[in-house]
């Protein structure tokens, strides 16, 4: 009797998920590959931003929220949404606060999309393009809103 549930305890222990194998989920809900793929970005990028507006004015971004082309917003391509970050206009110096709540941009060469006002803010809509520096002041996390 004792054999048996000795091998019966073995066997099932060893039928059980291994953390180690499995996809560990911490206090805060978030699993492995959520708090590595936030660690993993870095906090200062250089690069070229665009801006986006009429086409997607009213449309849902990637975080579920509705866009406005009036309002403060940008799409980068792997920050984790609701990121805030700080976008400064390096040909001018202008820098602006505001909430990573979209994915883009999908042409090869720019960083960050930013929202109509935005690039108003920052003095670049009559150019279209301008070379600019990110700086993440809080990773978000990745939250969407229906």
């Amino acid at each position: 009797m004792i054999k048996i549930l000795l091998i019966s305890l073995v066997f099932i222990t060893a039928c059980g998920s291994n953390i180690a194998y499995g996809d560990y989920v911490d206090t805060t809900g978030w699993s492995r590959k959520q708090i590595e793929s936030i660690k993993n970005h870095p906090k200062t990028q250089i690069g070229i931003a665009s801006y986006y507006g009429k086409k997607f004015h009213k449309k849902r971004t990637a975080n579920g929220e509705i866009f406005n082309m009036y309002k403060v917003s940008a799409a980068h391509k792997s920050y984790p949404l609701g990121t805030k970050v700080r976008v400064t206009n390096l040909e001018n110096g202008k820098s602006i606060k505001l909430v990573i709540n979209d994915r883009g941009p999908f042409v090869r060469g720019r960083i960050i999309d930013l929202s109509y006002k935005a690039a108003r803010k920052l003095d670049f809509v009559n150019q279209g393009t301008v070379k600019v520096r990110i700086d993440v002041i809080r990773l978000g996390d990745n939250k969407y809103y229906k």
